[in-house]
């Protein structure tokens, strides 16, 4: 039988590979729905070539055979589909989350905010309602892969490709032009990942999906600088031994594997391994006095509650500034670090809290752009 599937973001980044990999594996997937941002042109045309059921935009699109769709909930409640793939960016992807969960649908997850903003919550439904949650950030997938027993495992380590800006000074990271921070090495992503992977603050937000994804605590979570991109990440077990997942940098793979886990084809393959031709692997561990943010992800973390709200809204507002050329690039540290200093904890928040803070947080630091920083 095809697994049933329904895509939230397919005009982005990840939804337009996952329908690649999905054209290559069309006899063991049906598309229930797609739902896009405002590139309605995109969506429209995904929608005449793959057909599915129904469709969700922000402006109305007109597609033969094709039901448009008035909310994300009617898709998240729509229990025809196996698995939903949450590959929108920011925190519009959270309450769809939730309602496929409560529905006792699978989720394949590429959307940090959900966990960032609500881990604890998030995990718990799951849980309560018997759905798996598989990754799909390169890392966690190589984490999730290497897992046989998670009890035997007694640290995660992440990989970082360490940006634009890894053999750069901190001088050279101040005065980083837009044009500079967007051309990442090894990984062709949206601009505001792109953006966090410069200041690794990605990685600051990885290791707090880590966290809430496989239950570590964050003194057992490792980030360690590999240039190479091969390594995507690793565990280490009790007796020292440590087992990591490696293939070229490709998120194919990792999309693949999420929707079609537990089992694997053949699929879209770049090129098969080659050990030799890569030739070499270099580790580092991360210079905190150029890229500070991964400490403030770990401080938030271990605070807990509406904390990582908190990083998360405001280091977003402040990428947005850098990108529109209101601030220098450093300054989305400085900003977001204000933030979480003066932020006032909600240890146990509702979902409804996590969105007001969320909302205020925001409202906080674009005002400050205004007073400050034009």
């Amino acid at each position: 039988m095809r697994r049933k599937i329904s895509i939230i973001g397919s005009t982005g980044s990840i939804g337009t590979q996952a329908l690649e990999v999905i054209e290559k594996l069309q006899d063991k997937f049906e598309i229930i729905a797609l739902a896009g941002g405002n590139n309605t042109e995109l969506l429209k045309q995904q929608a005449e070539k793959f057909k599915p059921k129904y469709v969700y935009a922000a402006k109305p699109i007109n597609v033969d055979g094709v039901k448009t769709l008035e909310s994300l909930d009617e898709i998240a409640e729509n229990k025809e589909n196996d698995i939903i793939l949450v590959s929108c960016s920011g925190k519009i992807g959270l309450r769809p989350t939730l309602k496929a969960i409560e529905n006792g649908i699978d989720i394949a997850l590429a959307n940090k905010e959900t966990l960032v903003m609500a881990g604890d919550i998030v995990m718990k439904k799951a849980k309560e309602n018997g759905v798996n949650i598989i990754p799909v950030d390169s890392e966690h997938c190589a984490i999730h892969q290497c897992i046989k027993d998670i009890s035997q495992v007694s640290k995660l380590i992440i990989t970082a490709s360490g940006g634009p800006f890894l053999h750069k000074s901190v001088a050279d990271m101040k005065n980083a032009t837009v044009e500079q921070t967007l051309k990442h090495p090894r990984w062709n992503m949206g601009k505001k990942i792109t953006v966090d992977s410069a200041t690794l603050m990605n990685k600051g937000l990885e290791i707090i999906e880590a966290h809430h994804l496989f239950g570590f605590d964050y003194d057992d979570i490792e980030v360690v600088v590999h240039p190479q991109s091969i390594v995507h990440s690793a565990i280490e077990y009790v007796d020292g031994s440590v087992i990591a997942q490696i293939g070229l940098p490709s998120m194919h793979i990792p999309i693949q594997y999420a929707i079609t886990y537990p089992e694997r084809y053949e699929g879209i393959k770049s090129k098969s391994f080659s050990f030799s031709e890569i030739a070499r692997l270099d580790f580092e561990e991360p210079d905190f006095e150029k890229f500070p943010t991964v400490k403030l992800a770990y401080k938030a973390g271990k605070m807990g509650g509406t904390a990582t709200t908190c990083i998360n809204a405001a280091n977003e507002e402040a990428v947005f500034a850098f990108l529109d050329g209101k601030i220098k690039l450093y300054q989305i540290y400085e900003i977001t670090k204000k933030m979480l200093d003066e932020h006032v904890l909600i240890k146990n928040p509702t979902i409804d809290e996590i969105f007001e803070v969320d909302r205020q947080v925001r409202e906080k630091v674009t005002g400050m752009f205004e007073k400050t920083y034009c």
